[in-house]
């Protein structure tokens, strides 16, 4: 199975990531739709697709109105949401208002609280937990196969409280918006930096470590310093568009 990173970046996209999106395409599933989202049809396996929203600031949801052609195309004949009932009604009222966006995709809508899990194709599921460190909080999600577990924490400030979420499992993705010089802005913006997310990674006893929802002022080959990444847990990857993870 893989993840397939269609958007790794955060905020707004730059030449060499989007925001947040990532498929699945073995269980037509994605995480979050950012500007990356563009890119779903291209995966796509089945005419029928998931979507999981973390939350609903604009560079995790702006892609359900890219959407739209691939339905009325019929490359897609269904797609279901799936949010915090939160998410559903931001998106709703602004993303889809008739001024901002008159013809609204047909999703079909599915609230969901923290801690609930859904179930996915071939013995897979979805499960949630809250991540209330990001202004609005977020949802972090874990994919748990017969085989394998793969951690999607996105949009928080590294702490405790996930802990026990993310222990164990074979792959973390995890936010890491800032470098360490920039931890600073870290309380303010709910966002992490290097070392701490290497730090969270090592006490999870997770097996791999993948960095994304990268700030997109920095857009060189090392824009949040992985060496630093590297000294606490070297299993430590730096994630771009299109890289995929086999899990």
């Amino acid at each position: 199975m893989k993840l397939i990173c269609l958007g790794t970046g955060g905020y707004h996209p730059n030449s060499r990531r989007h925001t947040a999106c990532y498929a699945i395409p073995e269980l037509n599933l994605v995480l979050d739709a950012g500007t990356g989202a563009f890119r779903i049809p291209d995966l796509l396996t089945s005419t029928q697709l998931s979507v999981v929203l973390s939350h609903a600031h604009l560079d995790h949801i702006c892609g359900l109105t890219y959407l739209l052609v691939p339905l009325l195309t019929q490359k897609l004949s269904r797609v279901d949401l799936y949010a915090e009932q939160k998410t559903i009604d931001a998106i709703e009222k602004h993303l889809f208002s008739q001024l901002i966006f008159p013809m609204r995709p047909d999703l079909t809508m599915h609230a969901i609280t923290p801690g609930d899990s859904i179930a996915l194709p071939q013995k897979c599921s979805l499960q949630t937990c809250p991540l209330t460190q990001h202004p609005g909080g977020s949802l972090g999600m874990k994919i748990v196969t017969p085989t394998s577990s793969l951690a999607y924490v996105t949009d928080t400030t590294t702490n405790d409280d996930y802990l026990p979420f993310i222990s164990g499992v074979d792959h973390l993705v995890h936010e890491c918006y800032f470098p360490d010089e920039m931890a600073h802005w870290c309380e303010q913006s709910g966002h992490s930096h290097t070392t701490a997310v290497a730090q969270i990674a090592r006490k999870a006893a997770v097996k791999k470590l993948w960095l994304m929802h990268i700030g997109p002022d920095r857009s060189g080959d090392d824009p949040i310093g992985i060496q630093d990444a590297h000294k606490i847990f070297p299993q430590t990857t730096l994630l771009e568009d299109f890289m995929q993870i086999d899990f």
